[in-house]
């Protein structure tokens, strides 16, 4: 389940699975956190959710704003771990 929207060039086939209830859950709830927080409403950040693990991918201003998004998502309660994957603007490597 990607929240909040997935990224153009994802051909939605609708082979996928259904997604997990609990899932689609937690995609809501870091989605909603993420876009309320001041250090990450404003960044391009995806976020998808496989078995409890939620996964963020998109870019981000710097390491601040993909630090918090990562605090964010471990904060929701049932959420069992977090692959975040989320690029620097500009294409700079992150070290933090």
């Amino acid at each position: 389940m990607v929240m909040p929207w997935p990224y153009p060039e994802f051909p939605f086939t609708g082979d996928e699975p259904e997604p997990d209830e609990e899932d689609v859950r937690l995609a809501a709830l870091v989605a909603q956190r993420l876009s309320i927080d001041w250090t990450t409403r404003r960044q391009r950040i995806a976020v998808s959710v496989q078995n409890r693990v939620v996964i963020l991918s998109g870019t981000v201003a710097d390491r601040q704003a993909r630090r918090a998004a990562g605090e964010l998502a471990w904060d929701v309660p049932g959420v069992f771990d977090v692959c975040n994957a989320l690029g620097l603007y500009g294409g700079r490597r992150d070290r933090g």
